[in-house]
């Protein structure tokens, strides 16, 4: 099969993000695109992008892409299309849809058109008229913009950021693809210690130690494509092989955290036992007011609370000013915030060396950087 031309779909704000984290995977020619990343890459490279991929959401096969002002334009295009390449007769393959400024703007009527387009393809394949869908999951997408519809084939499932190893959640989750950003945004590294004040259910501190040891965060789970006839289980097998040689777990790490709310310690403990860190990563219940991070030239790393989470602006102002008094004393150190917070840097006591807008779910938020100096070489 020739080279494919892939997605990794992205979180907004963090596209530089994903591309770069392609381009150290070996992927030189990742291009960036409003809301994803594409890249070339073989059959192989499917499996190693899903286990590998730290803040993309999703990777896609693009399939086709094509004007289409019209829903018979929309149809041929979609059958041209070497679906049984793919998809086998039994495969279940649903339709999800979208369209922004194009003609053909009814979503459900797209998704009915392909849906027939694919079928039809298929029966001049297989011979038959009609299709069990009992076997893998093929998810197929339709996305018009500008009347230019994109074709492609999902494989990955469900998202990327649900890498295994959290089964309860806090309040107001940090999804695992924006605490890995935060990380990699951050000038840490395994030599210096890191710490969160507001740990919630240590999301943070496990996506760092995952990088610190260079685990792949999708180690622990499985894919749509990973059982597909057209990659076959040898593929998987070096992929994985290949990450679980890479591992460095005989790093020594200084990760720790800290949160006000018991029940949220016990939720993070449980995730640090499942994602393998239990001696890794210290936790304890802890008000902001009594953190004290330890050693020196490290990193405070977090998503301190706001709105629901605290009831009140005063009270979020509150703990950013604690925030920045811990600043004050750790001079050597550096913090990394993400906060929807308009007043965040007149609470925490000065203005940040970088700020980012990134988006925690639908929330614009700052990625508020204060810089200390780094360790001294060598």
């Amino acid at each position: 099969m020739q080279q494919l031309e892939l997605i990794a779909t992205s979180p907004m704000g963090l596209e530089a993000v994903v591309a770069r984290e392609l381009k150290d995977l070996g992927y030189s020619e990742a291009k960036t695109e409003n809301g994803r990343v594409t890249f070339k890459g073989g059959l192989e490279d499917i499996a190693r992008a899903n286990l590998w991929l730290r803040t993309s959401d999703r990777v896609l096969v693009k399939m086709a892409e094509f004007p289409a002002l019209t829903f018979e334009e929309l149809f041929e295009g979609v059958r041209a299309i070497d679906w049984p390449d793919w998809i086998p007769e039994n495969g279940e393959f649903p339709v999800n849809g979208r369209s922004q400024k194009s003609q053909l703007s009814s979503v459900p009527a797209c998704q009915s058109i392909v849906k027939k387009a694919v079928v039809e393809r298929m029966k001049d394949s297989y011979g038959t008229e009609w299709f069990s869908e009992d076997g893998d999951r093929y998810v197929i997408e339709v996305s018009l913009l500008n009347d230019v519809a994109l074709i492609t084939l999902d494989t990955t499932g469900a998202s990327l950021h649900k890498r295994g190893y959290r089964k309860l959640v806090t309040e107001a989750p940090l999804k695992e693809t924006m605490a890995a950003a935060m990380v990699l945004l951050s000038r840490w590294n395994p030599s210096r210690p890191l710490y969160d004040p507001f740990c919630g259910s240590g999301t943070i501190l496990i996506e760092a130690a995952m990088i610190g040891w260079n685990v792949a965060p999708g180690l622990r789970r499985e894919f749509n494509s990973s059982s597909w006839d057209i990659m076959g289980q040898r593929r998987w097998e070096l992929a994985r092989e290949e990450a679980m040689d890479a591992v460095r777990d005989d790093v020594p790490l200084e990760i720790a955290g800290s949160d006000i709310d018991p029940e949220a310690i016990e939720v993070a403990e449980a995730a640090v036992r499942k994602a393998g860190f239990a001696r890794d990563i210290k936790l304890q219940t802890l008000p902001i007011a009594r953190v004290q991070p330890a050693g020196k030239y490290g990193c405070i790393i977090t998503n301190p609370p706001y709105g629901e989470r605290l009831g009140t602006e005063k009270e979020a102002d509150k703990v950013i000013r604690q925030l920045g008094f811990i600043d004050a004393v750790k001079k050597d150190w550096s913090v990394f915030a993400l906060s929807p917070s308009k007043t965040f840097e007149q609470s925490y006591g000065r203005s940040a060396d970088k700020k980012r807008k990134l988006f925690n779910g639908r929330i614009e938020c700052q990625l508020y950087q204060y810089l200390g100096p780094l360790p001294p070489r060598g």
